[in-house]
């Protein structure tokens, strides 16, 4: 069973890695490659057909030269003494001759070493050479009496018989042949050159493409959305002529562009954290004031008409209202700014029994549940902050679900995080909602109502308190199922197993 599953594992990698487009340097040096071997093959045709092409030519001016003399000896079959012997002068080694009568063999010999040996002609050979034409020209053929492949000429002799005469074409193949080995060695030894110095070329040739891309990777790691960004420094390019130069100049531009409005963007957030925190600071006085000014209005001794008595009430929920909005902005202002919260160790297991009992006492509508593990969970961080995370996920459950909705506090260790899921079985956060609830003044009833949610700065404060702490939030939701899930750093010392 393990044989299959290691070459599915192969094929599936094969073909990812056939699928990953190549890059522009190996595009390059290949494509610089091909078109040299293109060019070679094209040039070693052209030379091969050439040289075979002109030794041919040469040997058909021999077939010329010879005028079928060879042949013509033939025709004696006594041969008392040497003046009726075949003429075998001046024909080179492997010279082949026949004389044909009535388009059959009477005679046929080879040229071997200043003598003749006869030749049996078969059949087939018979009907090659009666299919000649007699023309006086070359032209290639193979006879199985002879070895390898000739070159064939037909004239007519004096008697009306018809005389061959034929060179080999083994020079000639040897010679092409090495021709081509040759050609291999060279042009194999030539590619893999140009394939080495093409490479470097390429990288040389590209170096100034590739600082544009290092830069371009540098831009996409920065965090852009929110603080201060430092830009990486400008491409150097020296030539804005060159398609290199000009994207470099493009790309310092649009850097320098992004840059600035970067720069804008953050010195703007800083103004309004700063006017956020000044007037929070401003509100803090008068509101406190006029928080003291109506309770001590209430408590007057004497009778107060209910009219009056009814708008001191409103104005003393109204000014506790806005004091909470005013502490809940100045603590997102010291946090966008960066202000260091506490480091100490927290028992987040303590601190869930406590939210929880708190939810339990203002909304007794709702079933509380608790799931802890049975070791105490432990992280460095704020005490006060994380309580108050845990405060407004329970508070944002009890607001925004109807009576008998059961809601889930559970503590989980991990190896290295804390997990803190805080889940109910109410009506769900709508879709459109959930890309943004963590947004500051987000809240689900678009007529802010002060009876169906607070200031919509809860969710937001846990967001930022949890990033504080180096953690991460999410929240998935649907009908009958919400949950907001929590991951925070453990303590040094505290890794679980």
């Amino acid at each position: 069973m393990s044989g299959p599953r290691p070459r599915a594992a192969l094929r599936r990698a094969l073909a990812a890695r056939r699928a990953r487009p190549a890059s522009l340097r190996l595009r390059l040096t290949t494509g610089l490659v091909v078109l040299l071997a293109v060019a070679c093959a094209v040039i070693g045709v052209a030379t091969v057909v050439a040289l075979e092409s002109f030794l041919i030519g040469r040997i058909d001016q021999q077939l010329a030269m010879t005028g079928g003399r060879f042949a013509a000896s033939l025709e004696h079959e006594n041969r008392p003494d040497a003046d009726n012997a075949p003429d075998t002068r001046g024909q080179a080694d492997g010279t082949f001759g026949a004389r044909l009568v009535a388009a059959h063999p009477t005679h046929a010999a080879v040229v071997d070493d200043d003598t003749d040996a006869a030749v049996h002609l078969t059949s087939a050979d018979s009907r090659v050479l009666a299919s000649l034409p007699t023309d006086g020209k070359g032209h290639s053929a193979h006879l199985s009496a002879l070895p390898g492949r000739y070159r064939l000429a037909t004239v007519r002799g004096d008697d009306g018989d018809v005389l061959v005469t034929g060179l080999p074409l083994r020079p000639v193949e040897e010679t092409v042949h090495r021709l081509v080995a040759v050609e291999a060695v060279v042009f194999s030894a030539a590619l893999a050159a140009t394939a080495a110095a093409g490479a470097a070329w390429v990288r040389l040739s590209l170096r100034p493409l590739e600082r544009v891309a290092t830069t371009a990777t540098e831009v996409t790691r920065l965090p852009l959305t929110t603080g201060e960004v430092a830009m990486p420094a400008p491409v150097p390019h020296s030539d804005t002529h060159t398609e290199v130069g000009r994207v470099a100049t493009a790309l310092n531009r649009m850097l320098g562009h992004v840059g600035d409005a970067l720069a804008r963007r953050h010195a703007s957030e800083e103004r309004l954290r700063h006017f956020a925190a000044d007037a929070s600071h401003e509100l803090r006085t008068p509101i406190a004031a006029v928080r003291a000014h109506t309770d001590l209005a209430l408590r007057h001794p004497g009778p107060l008409p209910h009219e009056v008595r009814h708008s001191l009430e409103r104005i003393e929920a109204t000014s506790r209202r806005m004091s909470g909005l005013v502490d809940d902005l100045l603590l997102l202002a010291r946090l966008d700014a960066g202000r260091p919260l506490a480091r100490e160790p927290v028992d987040l297991t303590r601190l869930a029994l406590d939210a929880v009992d708190d939810a339990r006492a203002l909304s007794a509508d709702h079933h509380w549940q608790l799931e802890l593990p049975e070791e105490p969970v432990v992280v460095e961080g704020d005490e006060h902050r994380l309580h108050q995370v845990l405060a407004n996920l329970l508070s944002n459950a009890r607001i925004h679900t109807p009576p008998g909705t059961r809601v889930t506090l559970s503590l989980a260790p991990g190896s290295h995080h804390a997990e803190i899921t805080v889940a109910d079985d109410g009506p769900g956060i709508p879709e459109a909602l959930q890309a943004e609830i963590f947004h500051r003044f987000t809240r689900a009833d678009p007529g802010r109502s002060r009876r169906t949610g607070g200031t919509g700065l809860g969710l937001a404060i846990v967001d930022a308190v949890i990033t504080a702490h180096h953690g991460t939030i999410s929240v998935t939701s649907g009908p009958g199922s919400t949950s907001f899930r929590l991951r925070l750093p453990l303590a040094a010392g505290e890794d679980q197993l």
